[in-house]
């Protein structure tokens, strides 16, 4: 019989670095952190471009093939394109229009609402290495860890997701 006083967690491993895949994994951490739950949320190869701060570029010490991936990857969670219809942004654009037409948080203010709920956000740091992603480029309150850290945390939890 499970343990009542328990403290409920919900993991999601965020694998996708589409717009519209982030809402949903964001979406639905904060409404677990919302609801009182322990939310983690590991975000692991093309999933790493939400959490990057945009602006300026950070100097990073890449080899030629992390040199082209950074130049192709999107610059921060704003910029992410949709998983279909994306049309070389156009579809992202019409989105964001509509989502702002209907006072639907942006990924950037579901991002910020997640940070204040405490929602724990972590970097797969071999990801970070094999794209050449340094830690400087990440939002501030981003862990980097292991997958043993969230396997850890994903051992005892009520709800484990992976969004690809």
């Amino acid at each position: 019989m499970p343990d009542a006083s328990a403290e409920k967690k919900a993991t999601i491993v965020v694998f996708s670095g589409s717009m519209d895949k982030v809402m949903g994994a964001f979406i639905i951490a904060t409404t677990a952190a919302a609801m009182g739950m322990k939310t983690t949320m590991f975000f692991t190869f093309w999933g790493l471009s939400a959490l990057k701060k945009g602006g300026p570029a950070v100097a990073c010490k890449r080899n030629w093939m992390q040199k082209m991936l950074a130049w192709m990857l999107p610059k921060s969670a704003a910029s992410l394109p949709l998983s279909q219809l994306n049309m070389g942004g156009l579809g992202a654009g019409m989105m964001k229009q509509i989502m702002a037409q209907k006072k639907i948080a942006s990924l950037p203010e579901l991002i910020q609402t997640a940070q204040d709920l405490d929602v724990r956000m972590i970097a797969c740091q071999m990801s970070m290495d094999a794209m050449g992603i340094c830690r400087e480029e990440l939002l501030d309150s981003v862990e980097v860890a292991g997958a043993a850290t969230y396997v850890g945390e994903a051992s005892d939890a009520q709800i484990n997701l992976f969004i690809s």
